[in-house]
């Protein structure tokens, strides 16, 4: 299977272009990534992830982290194209690469908000997308659910986790 065919990959297709719910395109892709045996942070899907989470800090006008994390997953553009090349196949990494490019240009001139779409050179990823989309529970295109979606989830678990580590500091 061509790794952009995987379903977390396709979810992730799916919540960047039609309803840009970036904190869902990191989640999805973290899970995928940690799959992988052996994958770092050089491997594409690290790429897509700072993508995403450079675009959920940008919308929330988080500029300082957005221009951080996006100018990060510039840096890993070449890396990715030089040593991963079933990843610039059925993707047009040209134009991705050309959209995050614009993206940091327009937080170095304090522009709002600007989405862009990830787009296929494959009939196969846009027809698994379309596939996946019909089976999923989108959150309404830029509702507070998805804008703020970090803030509103439950974090008991995170939190409690933090604390537990904390005690085994001291």
């Amino acid at each position: 299977m061509h790794p952009y065919h995987h379903p977390l990959f396709v979810n992730f297709i799916v919540y960047f272009n039609s309803n840009q719910d970036y904190f869902e395109c990191h989640e999805v892709l973290e899970e995928y990534w940690k799959s992988i045996p052996d994958s770092d942070k050089d491997h594409p899907l690290a790429t897509y992830i700072l993508l995403a989470t450079g675009m959920y800090h940008w919308r929330r006008g988080n500029n300082t982290g957005a221009s951080r994390t996006l100018n990060k997953a510039m840096t890993k553009f070449p890396t990715f194209l030089a040593n991963y090349p079933v990843f610039t196949e059925e993707i047009d990494v040209d134009k991705l690469v050309y959209d995050v490019t614009k993206a940091v240009n327009r937080l170095e001139h304090n522009l709002p908000f600007e989405s862009f779409q990830i787009t296929s050179l494959s009939t196969s990823i846009s027809d698994l997308a379309s596939k996946m989309e019909q089976s999923m529970t989108l959150l309404p295109f830029g509702s507070d659910a998805v804008i703020h979606k970090h803030m509103l989830r439950d974090r008991s678990d995170i939190l409690r986790e933090r604390e537990e580590k904390k005690k085994g500091k001291h």
